[in-house]
């Protein structure tokens, strides 16, 4: 929805850089609120809590939600060592990976036309599993600290036994692509001076306040890595 042709000059500006080197699968189809820009994808893809993953296993398409952690220009992903997702991609075979970021409903006067603000960066690439047991814990740390700011260093070390029932991916980010939208409703001319509410319903995410487990002593005061969280995730 939200057809009306974007004024905006940095959508011309990739509108105008198509890349031909990209394979299609890779490519926009309407360079519309889109860019393949990487500093841009790697931004929506660190303040963000869960991707979806997709891949195709039993000769079907699947799509999962995961955990996820950016370092440079690979992802990392972790499950059950014995899930479809990890055995599946265990040979290394190619995937997508999706983070959006919802910031608002925009109505419109006409239903054709309602929209929404937001932020989605596209990621296709390679996934294979991690085998080197350092590149496997340094994977880890960074997924546990993306989502808990520092909060590795607050647990206890890993045991081998949970090592070993972790199946970690490498994702290389091969080609990015992003997608956003911001602002107001763009209503018909001849629709302009209808009695009908239109803009924009904002949408947030926030953490909340931490609710201590029942067996956690009185003692025992929050880390720091929860409020590092509240303060990225804000």
């Amino acid at each position: 929805m939200d057809h009306a042709p974007s004024n905006d000059p940095s959508t011309h500006r990739s509108r105008d850089r198509q890349e031909p080197d990209r394979p299609a699968y890779a490519r926009i189809r309407q360079m519309k609120r889109g860019d393949y820009d990487r500093a841009l994808a790697n931004e929506i893809l660190d303040c963000g809590l869960v991707g979806h993953m997709g891949f195709v296993a039993d000769e079907r398409p699947m799509v999962i939600p995961m955990a996820y952690a950016r370092v440079g220009d690979v992802l990392y992903v972790h499950g059950a060592s014995t899930t479809r997702l990890i055995k599946s991609q265990a040979g290394g075979l190619p995937v997508s990976f999706t983070v959006t970021h919802l910031d608002g409903l925009v109505v419109a006067r006409a239903a054709f036309n309602l929209s929404m603000n937001y932020r989605c960066a596209i990621v296709h690439g390679q996934a294979t599993l991690v085998e080197d047991l350092d590149e496997k814990e340094a994977s880890l740390i960074a997924i546990t600290d993306h989502m808990l700011p520092g909060r590795w260093s607050e647990s206890r070390p890993m045991l081998p036994k949970e090592l070993k029932a972790t199946g970690v991916l490498r994702l290389t980010m091969d080609h990015v692509s992003t997608k956003v939208r911001s602002g107001p409703p763009v209503d018909e001319d001849e629709d302009l001076g209808l009695p009908i509410w239109a803009g924009v319903i904002p949408v947030t995410s926030a953490l909340g306040q931490p609710l201590a487990a029942a067996d956690v002593p009185d003692t025992v005061t929050a880390p720091a890595s929860l409020q590092a969280a509240r303060k990225k995730f804000a």
